[in-house]
């Protein structure tokens, strides 16, 4: 039997980018996404005709415990699951309102919460699973005008620290990607000054991929068990 990743926000950027390598590695696929509906089974047809793998699709508000519960009496046995979904707020915090404050923490990073401990139980009794984690540079060191962001990001990489050790005793690895800027749609609120002045500041000259970023998740997962409770940086070194 293949093995079946979950990704949430699967749809496009960095999660699609996973989902076609992974596609490519021969795993199966269960794709969540919050809208596009039409792009996700769009997404999986393609997936399913080139590799000849099973891509299951699903609407899902990752925010939401109660339709999260719901997705995942659907998913089945899950080997891997990426959480990915993720949004942003860029202002001052004093603009902010609390129903945006709640939308950044319920996305970013309570999903995590609501996917992890229905999954967990299965790998627990497996005795493996990998869970991989994408967090945000801005989950490190914090950024000015993105405080719900680089909270919600922060709490990500203590939350996979801290279950990398409640899980390690069962052989699930669980690890976090902090990636710095890569040309995905959360970048659309940029102006194209601002992304090139981003540019600038990148030791490495250039935005990365979401293919590049799809390939950091890709080795993770393929990595030595011996590798956990890890937030790993990928930011053309940036920070």
């Amino acid at each position: 039997m293949r093995k079946k990743v979950l990704i949430t926000g699967g749809s496009r950027g960095i999660g699609e980018a996973a989902a076609k390598i992974l596609a490519g590695e021969g795993y199966d696929l269960f794709l969540v996404c919050k809208h596009s509906e039409e792009k996700v089974k769009e997404l999986a047809n393609e997936l399913e005709q080139k590799y000849n793998i099973c891509c299951q699709t699903v609407i899902c508000d990752v925010s939401d415990a109660s339709q999260v519960e719901t997705m995942i009496r659907q998913a089945g046995e899950i080997h891997v699951l990426i959480n990915n979904a993720a949004v942003s707020y860029v202002g001052l915090l004093t603009d902010m309102t609390l129903d945006q404050w709640q939308q950044v923490i319920n996305t970013n990073l309570n999903s995590l919460f609501y996917l992890c401990r229905l999954i967990v139980p299965q790998m627990v009794r497996r005795r493996e699973g990998k869970i991989i984690n994408v967090s945000s540079v801005w989950g490190n060191v914090g950024a000015s005008m993105e405080v719900a962001y680089s909270t919600a990001k922060g709490g990500v990489n203590s939350f996979t620290r801290a279950l990398a050790k409640e899980l390690a005793p069962s052989n699930i690895q669980v690890n976090g990607v902090a990636f710095g800027v890569i040309d995905t749609d959360m970048n659309v609120c940029f102006s194209k000054e601002d992304m090139e002045a981003l540019r600038e500041e990148i030791p490495a000259d250039r935005i990365g991929t979401a293919m590049e970023a799809g390939e950091m998740i890709r080795q993770i997962i393929n990595a030595p068990a011996y590798l956990t409770g890890q937030i790993i940086t990928m930011d053309g070194g940036w920070i």
